[in-house]
């Protein structure tokens, strides 16, 4: 099975993301001293231009202007550190509580007299999360967070739409949780956000990015919280963590390494269309799979997990949690159910813009009224 997965990423590359360029536009490299030195990110444009206009058709272009203009940020209040007089400074800056306006301000809806609401366990958000975004087309930038009175910084400044695979999560007091791609720290604080870990494992093989994610925790998180067993933060192949600790968890965050596309067009730094790293973005979705593999192998029979990505690709976001459901189906004869998140987008539609044709999943596309995303999510529970 595991060659069969292997070609038939091969293929994949071939026919998706990361296509021949046509002969008429190739270089031929005759002198290494006159070959042309293009920035990684306009290598990045390029590789985007040539696959995304075929994936996304006429809505490219808008994506593509929007994915080039200035990002937008929410603000996740920092509730180890805020009391209410955070969110009343954010208000008055016209900001919105996107998540408690929309969640608990709105009772999901049938799409239809004849269709009964789906069931609470399948669109309910981890709870506790308050997260300041401003409305479509204000582009009011938020200032930096600062310590409040317990030596916390009071909010995290990030994508709002990296808090969607923290919501669909879905936490319940007392889970066990894995954040098993948990550097640079916004989701893994997130997650202690909603006060429902009993136990959080959050994991990253790079130390250095590891670093970083200690950083946010001391920054944002009080000591005895940190110190009291809840919080363990390792450097571990995030691939091996089905082998250390299978049917361990009842929540799964699997935020994968991806070609983290709004990133890719406007940094040179760490930007993995580096030619130097072709070889390690070609092998980006057989990195996937084996990553979200691990993090299903690591949850309990009938717990949760969340598969997400900053990138816009199909080959790194719908194909690669078809395969790892086919490699558990195959190798282990684990079943995966794929839930249905459209309910959830539908919640959340006022505040993000939304491909409407994700085979599985959902994916924040962006949009210059809504510039948030890109981001992909897809839930998933294990059967057995």
């Amino acid at each position: 099975m595991a060659a069969l997965l292997v070609r038939g990423v091969r293929d994949m590359l071939k026919r998706a993301d990361f296509a021949t360029v046509p002969r008429r536009q190739r270089h031929k490299k005759k002198w290494a001293s006159t070959e042309p030195k293009f920035p990684a990110t306009r290598l990045a444009l390029q590789n985007f231009d040539m696959t995304y206009s075929v994936q996304f058709g006429d809505l490219w272009p808008s994506i593509r202007v929007s994915l080039l203009s200035e990002q937008k940020y929410g603000a996740l209040v920092n509730n180890f550190a805020a009391g209410d007089h955070v969110s009343a400074e954010l208000e008055q800056l016209k900001a919105r509580d996107f998540v408690n306006e929309t969640v608990f301000h709105r009772e999901p809806e049938p799409e239809n007299s004849q269709t009964a609401a789906p069931s609470h366990v399948s669109w309910a958000c981890s709870p506790n999360l308050r997260c300041f975004t401003f409305t479509r087309g204000d582009v009011s930038r938020f200032p930096p967070a600062r310590l409040g009175s317990l030596g916390l910084m009071d909010y995290y400044l990030m994508d709002a739409a990296s808090l969607l695979p923290v919501l669909a999560l879905g936490l319940q007091p007392g889970d066990t949780v894995l954040d098993l791609c948990a550097a640079p720290g916004g989701k893994t604080l997130a997650l202690l956000q909603t006060g429902c870990c009993r136990n959080l494992a959050a994991n990253d093989l790079s130390t250095s990015r590891t670093s970083r994610l200690q950083r946010v925790l001391h920054s944002y998180v009080p000591q005895d919280v940190r110190d009291k067993n809840r919080v363990r933060v390792t450097s571990w192949d995030g691939r091996k963590w089905g082998e250390l600790e299978g049917d361990t968890y009842d929540r799964v965050l699997v935020d994968v390494p991806c070609t983290t596309d709004r990133h890719s067009l406007h940094e040179e730094e760490n930007n993995i269309f580096q030619r130097s790293r072709k070889k390690e973005r070609q092998m980006l979705p057989m990195l996937q799979v084996q990553l979200l593999a691990a993090g299903l192998l690591a949850t309990k029979p009938g717990g949760h997990v969340v598969y997400s990505t900053c990138s816009l690709s199909h080959v790194q976001n719908e194909y690669v949690v078809q395969g790892a459901i086919e490699l558990l189906d195959n190798q282990y004869s684990i079943k995966v159910h794929v839930e249905d998140l459209t309910h959830f987008r539908k919640l959340f539609m006022n505040t993000f813009s939304f491909f409407p044709s994700c085979q599985v999943g959902e994916l924040v596309i962006p949009n210059l009224m809504a510039n948030f995303g890109p981001m992909y999510f897809c839930k998933m529970c294990r059967m057995t």
